[in-house]
Parts: structure tokens; sequence; C-alpha cells
């Protein structure tokens, strides 16, 4: 049971910091603000997560792991609030989002 636990908390480490730089690099290559704002929630909620998920398996039922629990409950709670603040922010501001050209024709016959 101690080799599972650590497998999938393994596992679980791997895929938060594979999330983390994927999401990274999305910061990096998307070309405005609210794909980058996109690529951002992604490390915040898969990577995070993940990670946070990996290091309570491997903490055990102990004090650290309800801290690791409340710190990820602050992050899913506080994260979508503060992108969607964000994303408000910019569109009051009149960021418009870069949209794909128009088609000249119909989509529908």
């Amino acid at each position: 049971m101690s080799f599972l636990i650590t497998s999938v908390s393994w596992v679980s480490l791997i895929l938060g910091g594979v999330f983390c730089v994927v999401g990274a690099i999305g910061m990096l290559r998307m070309p405005d603000f609210y794909t980058r704002m996109h690529a951002a929630s992604v490390i915040e909620t898969l990577g995070a997560g993940l990670i946070l998920l990996g290091l309570m398996l491997q903490a055990g039922l102990t004090l650290v792991t309800v801290k690791l629990l409340m710190l990820g409950l602050l992050i899913l709670f506080v994260s979508p609030t503060a992108t969607h603040a964000l994303a408000r922010a910019a569109m009051v501001r009149g960021l418009k989002p870069l949209l794909a050209p128009e088609e000249k024709t119909p989509s529908k016959p």
C-alpha cells in the first residue's frame, strides 16, 4: 500500500510540474491578454492542484496535510475570482480580444 501511495504521489507531482511548464510556455507564446490569462489559470488550477495533491499524499495524515488542503481550497476559490476580476477590468478598459478574421463565405448554406 505504501508503494501505491508513493507512486500516485510522484505521478501527481510530475503531472503538476508538466502542467506548470506547459502553462508557462503558453503564457510566453499566446498572442493576446485573454489567452495568456487562460494559460495562467491552467498553471493555477491543474499545476498547483496536482502538486498539492502529491504533497498531501507524501505527508500522510498529519497537520501538514490539513495546511496543504487549506492552501488548495484558498487557491480553488480565489483564483477564478481574481481571473474574472482581471478579465472584467480589461474589458471595461477597452482591451479587445484577438479574434480570427471573419470569412467572406457564410457558415450555413
